[in-house]
């Protein structure tokens, strides 16, 4: 290819598409506006091609843009892996584990499943990460990550990825065990206002799942809403006041059990979601991370089967 492609036009269009703005780009790069821009002109002029499109105050991919992220992605993953390859051949190690796994598994499942895989005595080195399913995905789709393991991603988002379904949970209004809301005769969804409520995210998976369970129950807006991904704090303010957490079950599943926390009296059989295995599509995983995830299924399955599910 003549100019070459290089490194930073890939890496450049992945910033790019991964932020929709030429500006937050350069800011995550840690260049100038204008050299994102003449980076992004250089590419398009290669492949004699619009990548992205102007789009309101953003932009957006065209679908040649969104052809080319997918092989983009591809190819830095390649890259990281050739990378890693040789720094093992070097070390004479195994190849490392890089796992992002959501709040909903992180307590639930991962630390019976990483005493499984450490019995396998593999000598990986093994990273576990936590956040937003949007930026964990982001990784996996990078390279940073081999495995996203949590709730199913709206079907824009797997794009280029392949998913393996473990089990089912739904979303809670979880409680410390002397709240209010638990006496008797009290009607939880008329009074829910009157106490702070630890609302996910809006990037995360189920924050679309729970605003249409308040909205299908005439709850148009909350007065008081702290919006959180940590389990700790959640844990923690939760055991200092009487708010609200919705929150996925398997988050707060071991609270339960021990009493520390409980569970509003509601029906909420309508937020049940799909958790699994998150992949790139294309990748080959390593014998270790063969190990990993069916150590991930067999933890999976007896927390499942202990539930009744």
């Amino acid at each position: 290819m003549e100019p070459p492609l290089k490194f930073r036009h890939l890496r450049t269009f992945m910033e790019v598409a991964r932020l929709k703005s030429v500006i937050r780009a350069a800011e995550s790069l840690h260049v100038s506006q204008p050299a994102v821009t003449k980076t992004i002109r250089e590419l398009e002029e290669m492949l004699d091609a619009r990548l992205l499109e102007r789009e309101g105050r953003g932009i957006r991919l065209t679908r040649t843009g969104e052809v080319f992220l997918r092989h983009a992605g591809a190819t830095i993953t390649a890259l990281r892996q050739a990378m890693d390859s040789v720094s093992r051949e070097v070390a004479n190690a195994a190849p490392p584990l890089r796992v992002g796994a959501l709040p909903t598994v992180s307590a639930r499942i991962m630390p019976q499943a990483m005493l499984s895989f450490l019995a396998e005595e593999t000598g990986s080195i093994i990273k576990i990460v936590t956040g937003d399913n949007a930026v964990l995905l982001e990784q996996l789709r990078l390279g940073e990550l081999d495995l996203v393991v949590g709730r199913l991603a709206a079907p824009e988002k797997m794009k280029g990825f392949s998913f393996e379904h473990l089990y089912s949970e739904h979303v809670v209004f979880a409680v410390r065990a002397s709240h209010p809301l638990l006496a008797a005769g009290v009607d939880v969804l008329d009074r829910l206002g009157d106490f702070p409520v630890l609302m996910p995210t809006r990037h995360s998976i189920i924050r679309p799942v729970v605003e249409q369970f308040l909205i299908a129950h005439g709850i148009a807006a909350l007065p008081v809403q702290i919006e959180t991904v940590s389990d700790s704090f959640g844990r923690a303010f939760l055991r200092r006041s009487n708010a609200v957490w919705i929150i996925s079950e398997g988050v707060v599943a071991g609270d339960i059990a021990d009493n520390s926390l409980a569970v509003l009296p509601l029906d909420m059989t309508g937020t049940s979601g799909p958790v699994g295995l998150t992949m790139r599509a294309e990748s080959l995983p390593s014998l270790p991370l063969m190990l990993l995830m069916q150590a991930i299924r067999t933890a999976a399955q007896g927390k499942a089967e202990a539930a009744g599910i």
